[in-house]
């Protein structure tokens, strides 16, 4: 038996707020897959389970806020799993570059299945009949009827060959009503459409595997003409359904706190230069020219990527000061700095970027920013980000100075992309330039491995068809 936790998704994160359940007690859920939406003062998130087996009872309810490390809800892990799920983890430890592994359901004995918690219910003509979750999820999916079947295991007990043959013994009576498949629905979906009045079956789910959320439903209703007005919605319900609104003081104060620790705490030293992007730029163009619209670059994508492999090239930049010393990054993990339309910002994860193609880093970091937008990020999104880029060419500025963002120790700038005087083998011309900062933990490097990163962003940048 495990326990799901509220995680930390930040260093600045002491508590957060149970939004929704994505998932019912008896469900199987795998390692990755996510099992709430949690929200912190920045950002309503997906929180994934880090260990495979069947959800069970739920110790927290939605809408309430608890501090980190609280447990959630309680995990029937599969045979040989321990540990807590969702439990969090320190960046350093948490495995980097690593992709969850696929879904995987939890292994089931063929003979008489035993749950912790059997359900008892009263079968018509039969007596007591009692099932565990994963046969009445065996029993949902072949359409088997669990009210109307005799259990052949003791005491009653249906099992998963009762539920075989009952579903290979009627199949033409199923073929003669069969029906489309029942969405998933979250519990706190379904709760919210009994209050706003609204039919499930005409909103379309938003959550893996089409599943129908809170959100769904809360959508759905503002969109119902004459609909009937809903009775006063929890705090939880409100803020999920206006994340950027809602939490923007919040989030005002998280940014503040953990800036002003950061001033405080980290001996700052600050570097830039200045870079040609003819030569990058000049391959953009022609890249794009061949490319169709939706497989087309932004400078952006290119600055990402020189960032990473320079912060793979540098290591030293590439990691945290934890506990007086500093500890490498495994992997170049690179969190992208992201302003959110309500105000405030955000840094979710580009996880490997020095290890993706310019092409699939681009399409990354597109989903990333819409998904940071709109309130759909996971937990694992969030979290674990071994240096920090941020990128306001796009607003117009030319230089930024940014503050790094603890435990990490840099912190990289890109401004616009202008066009300047620029003296190329003594002959004066115009060319495209960017402004490139950096600001870094002096407890950790000085100005000499600063300048060593800088430099190699600059040659990476010169030779974009090995990026």
């Amino acid at each position: 038996m495990g326990e799901f936790t509220m995680p930390s998704l930040g260093a600045d994160m002491d508590e957060g707020t149970l939004v929704e359940w994505l998932v019912e007690p008896g469900a199987p859920i795998g390692r990755g897959d996510p099992v709430a939406v949690v929200e912190t003062a920045k950002s309503t998130i997906e929180v994934e389970c880090f260990e495979s087996g069947t959800m069970g009872r739920p110790l927290v309810e939605p809408g309430t806020t608890v501090p980190v490390g609280t447990p959630l809800a309680l995990i029937e892990t599969a045979a040989g799993s321990r540990g807590k799920a969702g439990r969090a983890r320190k960046p350093r430890k948490e495995p980097q570059g690593v992709p969850a592994p696929e879904r995987t359901r939890p292994a089931e004995p063929a003979e008489p299945v035993r749950t912790r918690e059997p359900v008892a219910s009263e079968a018509p003509g039969h007596g007591h009949v009692e099932a565990g979750p994963l046969i009445r999820h065996l029993a949902e999916e072949g359409g088997v009827d669990l009210a109307a079947l005799r259990g052949s295991g003791p005491g009653g007990r249906v099992t998963r060959a009762d539920i075989e043959r009952a579903a290979a013994a009627a199949p033409t009576a199923r073929a003669s009503t069969a029906r489309a498949p029942r969405a998933r629905v979250t519990p706190l979906a379904r709760r919210r459409a009994a209050e706003l009045g609204v039919d499930l079956s005409s909103v379309a789910g938003t959550g893996k595997d089409a599943a129908i959320r809170a959100e769904d439903v809360s959508r759905a209703a503002s969109g119902h003409a004459g609909a009937p007005s809903p009775p006063p919605r929890t705090t939880a319900a409100v803020r999920a359904s206006r994340p950027s609104e809602d939490q923007a003081p919040a989030m005002r104060r998280a940014i503040a706190r953990l800036m002003s620790r950061a001033n405080r705490d980290v001996p700052h030293y600050y570097l830039s230069t200045t870079v040609d992007m003819a030569v990058p730029m000049d391959w953009l163009h022609d890249r794009n020219r061949r490319s169709p619209m939706s497989e087309r670059l932004l400078p952006a994508a290119l600055l990402l990527k020189a960032a990473a492999l320079a912060a793979h090239e540098v290591p030293e930049l590439n990691g945290f000061w934890t506990d007086d010393r500093f500890t490498a990054g495994e992997g170049v993990h690179l969190g992208v700095a992201v302003s959110l339309r309500g105000g405030g910002l955000i840094a979710p994860v580009l996880r490997g970027a020095d290890t993706l193609e310019v092409p699939a880093l681009m399409s990354a970091l597109k989903d990333l920013v819409s998904r940071a937008r709109t309130g759909r990020l996971r937990g694992s999104e969030v979290s674990g980000a071994t240096l920090t880029v941020t990128n306001l060419g796009d607003q117009g500025v030319e230089t930024v100075f940014g503050v790094v963002h603890p435990p990490q120790v840099a912190l990289v700038g890109f401004g616009r992309v202008v066009d300047r005087p620029w003296a190329v083998d003594g002959l004066l011309g115009v060319r495209p330039v960017v402004t490139v900062t950096l600001s870094a933990d002096h407890r950790a490097t000085d100005g000499a491995v600063g300048a060593r990163y800088l430099t190699a962003v600059d040659r990476l940048l010169q030779n974009p068809e090995k990026l």
